[in-house]
């Protein structure tokens, strides 16, 4: 059911009751991040500027992508790392706190629900602030990583942050901008995060779907769950019978089954909401 905005506030205290008995676990996706400054890819804005995100298979074959890549990275990067929790966030980790969240799946790569102090959660996608060999398979910290590339490529561009942690340059800037390798093989470093076209880990999906298999009602915020990988969650709570609320401004795939979705921000709706359940 979508709750139109003259009924918000009975879908409020509905969520708010539902939060209330516990043994809900959410799964978020990238709205919830938007308030924090992160662009996405989906939302009304984003499809008003549309943008391609990183292939993994054209990542691991092609040099000239890895080489935009990490340009753009290093850019984006300084802001990236900037970002902080927003209200859903906030209200997610009191949640749980609380006992009134069970547990977390995110798609997100920005651990700002670590930030927040979520503490149960499942990583889909990975998270920025790791860099992974695809030689010998060290992780190393991203920030590491980032002073090297600094040190090699001193010179600043200043340009807008965009999805996947990002920026847009110039092709000039692109082409002469020295790639990072492992500090210990000097092999070639990916993000440790899925990139499109790559699948996530088997143990952790199983684990994401034990978490939902374990849950009483599953919560939906800030996606569209257009790609499967978030998809198969709700879809495995609806086959299972247990009940999903969606918070998400834009259509989400499979709302149709949903008990109701509240069309609305995900900050202000989820910390109203986190307000009445913890009164």
């Amino acid at each position: 059911m979508n709750v139109a905005s003259h009924e918000v506030t009975d879908a409020l205290s509905r969520l708010s009751a539902e939060l209330r008995l516990g043994g809900v676990v959410a799964l978020t996706g990238a709205g919830v991040s938007t308030e924090s400054g992160i662009p996405d890819y989906r939302s009304p804005e984003a499809l008003a500027r549309p943008r391609r995100p990183i292939q993994g298979p054209e990542f691991v074959r092609s040099e000239r992508l890895r080489r935009r890549y990490w340009a753009r990275a290093m850019t984006g990067w300084d802001r990236f790392k900037l970002a902080r929790p927003g209200a859903a966030h906030d209200a997610l980790a009191r949640l749980e706190a609380r006992g009134c969240v069970t547990g977390l799946i995110t798609q997100n790569v920005d651990r700002l629900h670590h930030a927040a102090g979520s503490r149960n959660i499942v990583e889909l996608h990975g998270a920025l602030a790791e860099v992974i060999c695809l030689v010998c398979s060290a992780i190393e910290d991203r920030e590491s990583v980032q002073t090297r590339m600094r040190a090699a490529n001193p010179a600043i561009v200043d340009a807008p942050m965009a999805p996947d942690g990002d920026a847009d340059l110039p092709d000039e800037w692109i082409e002469r901008f020295e790639v990072p390798s492992c500090a210990r093989c000097d092999g070639v470093l990916k993000p440790h995060v899925v990139f499109f076209g790559h699948n996530v880990a088997r143990p952790i999906v199983d684990r994401a779907f034990a978490m939902v298999d374990d849950a009483r009602a599953l919560l939906v915020v800030g996606t569209s769950l257009a790609v499967y990988s978030g998809y198969r969650f709700s879809r495995r709570a609806v086959e299972r019978g247990i009940p999903v609320f969606i918070v998400n401004r834009g259509p989400v795939r499979g709302e149709e089954h949903a008990a109701w979705k509240i069309e609305s921000s995900t900050g202000a709706t989820l910390a109203t909401a986190a307000d009445l359940a913890l009164a």
